[in-house]
């Protein structure tokens, strides 16, 4: 009996602090000294008195826990509130987390000085989307510094809930920083390298106390765009969120696995929503709809993170932003000039017009090359991220190094060999809208440019100025072709970069 007694003490000390937290703290500790002090008294062989002081102390306290615990086991789960509140009203703060932040050096120290800070409370493990950790920040509303308390205390919130005043004896506690966040905790060291691990759960109940003093918490509000003004590890609030189209019908997270979502703007600027696969909400949908969120605001190196404590902190109740049109048509783009200098494959370049009036983002338009008298496509350049701006060109080349080099100035997009901007002077491009439309067409798609109308090989093509708009159909009178050996009508003159080329130029 004894034995199977002292084999389960950790694990009854454990149950007293994290299966049974409606117990007075008080009688928890002393229950715990008894349990420590017959360990010790037995490790002596005093067997006597260990047998005198279970009677005695057994007894008392662990009829008391028994029935506590019998009572519990009726209690579906362990969401058991919060408890009430004991407080130590002659604990006082002496330094602020900005001056804990002077204390960090470049390896983890410990504090050996009776330091204590205060902070509020600003995560909760109540849907398990926090684990081993208490985010605290240093004032109830515009904090200019938050930190990360590692622990391994299970239902903490039932101790320490979010929006509530902790004092924190720092002496005996390591201190450290990863990235942005400060971190507090116990030393953990691997392979001879110290960092912060989470502190013991009987320590915890020795070095974090609640405060006496009630705190209204209100997050900074914030927008995406502001983020990098916002001190890391602190709770944050945004309106006008709501979950990115390409995750809808997506659950919170996959299970057992931490899982990044992402939310948007109405201008599509995104933020990670980062979700625990041991959350309480992990298997429920995410939200359609637009709103407020609330979260504590984290960094995973410089990408900014929001961690949500449950699903209430989403308050997705409005319609969804308009969809911002970013695809658009127009015929004033084409095709301006194309190059194949005789003296330099590797100045060939493709050379883009827009006569229009405003400057036109080419998300999704593309250029295609029909290399020889092939029917089907042989390269595309994908021209989205590129604006191409009002009565202006935009030069893409094979090779930007050469090109820059040659003609004395960068394109504005450099490509690799095989492009359609490669051309040897006997191929077809196609440069075709969002939607599939075909805008400009230089050459007959199936025929080998050689010999004909459109063959530039050694030479130029170049756009006359009075042309205006693209065409899909290939209309040789709104060329200058120059080449080596082409149709009638084209002028046999080879060209030499960079003194026959105008790049950047539209004539």
């Amino acid at each position: 009996m004894k034995n199977i007694l002292f084999k389960h003490i950790p694990l009854f000390i454990f149950e007293l602090y994290t299966i049974v937290p409606v117990i007075n703290p008080n009688v928890i500790s002393s229950a715990v000294e008894m349990f420590l002090s017959a360990f010790r008294l037995r490790s002596r062989g005093q067997t006597q008195s260990i047998g005198t002081n279970l009677q005695n102390h057994w007894y008392n306290y662990g009829c008391t826990i028994f029935i506590l615990i019998l009572a519990m086991s009726c209690v579906d789960g362990t969401d058991f509130g919060t408890l009430e509140k004991n407080c130590n009203p002659d604990l006082k703060a002496n330094i602020s987390f900005a001056g804990l932040d002077t204390l960090l050096r470049d390896e983890v120290i410990q504090i050996h000085e009776d330091l204590v800070l205060e902070g509020i409370v600003i995560s909760s493990d109540r849907a398990g989307n926090f684990f081993g950790e208490i985010y605290l920040q240093d004032t109830p509303t515009n904090p200019s510094r938050g930190l990360l308390l590692q622990i391994d205390l299970r239902d903490s919130h039932l101790f320490f809930p979010a929006n509530s005043k902790v004092l924190v004896k720092l002496k005996g506690l390591y201190l450290g920083k990863t990235g942005e966040t400060m971190k507090l905790g116990s030393a953990f060291t691997s392979f001879g390298n110290v960092s912060v691990g989470r502190l013991p759960s009987l320590k915890v109940m020795e070095h974090v106390f609640r405060s006496c003093e009630e705190v209204n918490v209100e997050p900074t509000l914030s927008t995406i765009s502001e983020l990098d003004s916002i001190p890391v590890n602190t709770l944050v609030r945004f309106e006008g969120l709501e979950v990115v189209e390409r995750e809808f019908e997506e659950p919170f997270a996959a299970a057992e696995e931490e899982t990044e979502r992402h939310l948007q703007d109405c201008g599509e600027n995104e933020l990670v929503l980062l979700n625990s696969g041991y959350a309480d909400f992990q298997a429920e949908p995410l939200p359609e709809r637009n709103g407020t969120v609330t979260g504590v605001l984290i960094k995973d190196g410089k990408t900014p993170q929001l961690v949500i404590r449950d699903v209430t902190d989403l308050e997705l109740i409005n319609e969804r932003c308009p969809k911002i049109i970013t695809e658009f048509t127009s015929a004033q783009i084409f095709i301006s000039e194309l190059a194949d200098p005789d003296n330099n494959a590797g100045a060939r370049f493709v050379e883009l017009y827009n006569s229009a009036s405003e400057p036109l983002d080419l998300n999704l338009w593309t250029l295609r090359r029909y290399t020889n008298e092939n029917t089907e496509i042989s390269s595309t350049i994908d021209l989205s991220g590129l604006i191409i701006g009002a009565e202006s060109t935009l030069v893409i080349s094979p090779n930007a190094p050469e090109f820059e080099l040659v003609y004395g100035f960068p394109p504005d997009l450099g490509l690799s060999t095989n492009s359609p901007a490669d051309s040897n002077g006997d191929d077809n491009l196609e440069l075709v809208d969002p939607f599939g439309t075909v805008i400009d067409a230089f050459g007959r798609i199936g025929e080998d440019g050689s010999g004909t109308d459109h063959e530039f090989e050694d030479g130029r093509a170049v756009r006359n100025g009075n042309i205006t708009e693209g065409n899909a159909v290939y209309t040789f009178s709104e060329w200058t072709i120059f080449n080596d050996t082409g149709d009638v009508g084209t002028i046999n003159q080879p060209q030499k970069a960079p003194q026959d080329f105008t790049p950047g130029i539209r004539e």
